[in-house]
């Protein structure tokens, strides 16, 4: 579960670094940065509903504050 997650935040990383790239090279004269954004936003929720999954199914586990 934990190389899902990381895997998953990576992939959001790259995407928002692909948008900054494509933000700076295009100077808003395409539609990449949006598109990339929005696989941004796309891949947090989805690694928010594989948290969500993981919690319910039992594959982790709150450990709470200590």
């Amino acid at each position: 579960m934990k190389i899902a997650v990381a895997i998953a935040f990576i992939l959001i990383l790259a995407s928002l670094g692909s948008a900054l790239f494509f933000l700076m090279r295009d100077r808003g004269k395409s539609n990449r940065t949006v598109h990339a954004l929005a696989l941004r936003v796309g891949l947090s929720i989805m690694l928010f509903l594989l948290i969500l999954l993981a919690h319910k199914l039992g594959y982790i586990q709150p450990t709470g504050i200590r």
